[in-house]
């Protein structure tokens, strides 16, 4: 019944961009010590000439003139019940509350377009093979000027040529002879 039969609290649409997943290779040295390193991705960006509002240069969004700014129409009708009253997103703004006449020609009035973006990636000592890790804020842009997405990373381990790692140990093959089995030697490893 809206806020207690009075009347009904409405917001206007606000769009999120999508969320990309991406994966990244690392090294059991890497995943031992943590990486710090820049990545290229493709992605929606902002847009460069209208900054993310979908409007040709020196112009603005304006008031949509079919549902007054408030993102909703209601419409009336009569029913065997009596009046029914119904509010739905409206057509024209799809509920954003404002409408755009001059539309950036880079972006087409979207406000984001594809393109790269270059990434810091800071992934702590420690993580695990197939576990996710979240950058908040840093992936596809809102159409606009509406929320990033996030990124997700998955963390792939590649095969170390040395060391088999088992959970939070690492092992390693030492093949010995056998006098060395039998009568003891002093032997040098690897570590990382």
């Amino acid at each position: 019944f809206g806020s207690g039969f009075g009347g009904t609290q409405q917001t206007t649409q606000t769009y999120r961009g999508a969320d990309l997943r991406i994966k990244v290779k690392m090294s059991l040295k890497e995943i031992s010590t943590g990486i710090k390193k820049k990545i290229k991705v493709k992605k929606y960006i902002t847009c460069p000439d209208c900054h993310g509002s979908g409007c040709e240069l020196g112009t603005n969004m304006e008031t949509c003139p079919d549902c007054h700014g408030s993102g909703y129409v209601t419409k009336v009708r009569q029913s065997m019940f009596g009046m029914m009253r119904t509010q739905t997103v409206c057509p024209t703004c799809q509920g954003e509350g404002k409408v755009i006449k001059h539309k950036c020609h880079k972006c087409q009035g979207e406000g984001v377009i594809y393109g790269e973006d270059i990434i810091d990636l800071e992934i702590p000592a420690g993580v695990t093979g197939e576990m996710i890790y979240t950058l908040r804020g840093k992936g596809n842009a809102g159409r606009h000027n509406g929320e990033s997405g996030d990124i997700q990373v998955v963390i792939e381990e590649e095969k170390d040529p040395v060391f088999i790692r088992n959970n939070k140990d690492i092992i390693y093959n030492l093949l010995l002879s056998f006098p060395q089995a039998a009568l003891g030697d002093t032997i040098e490893i690897p570590t990382l």
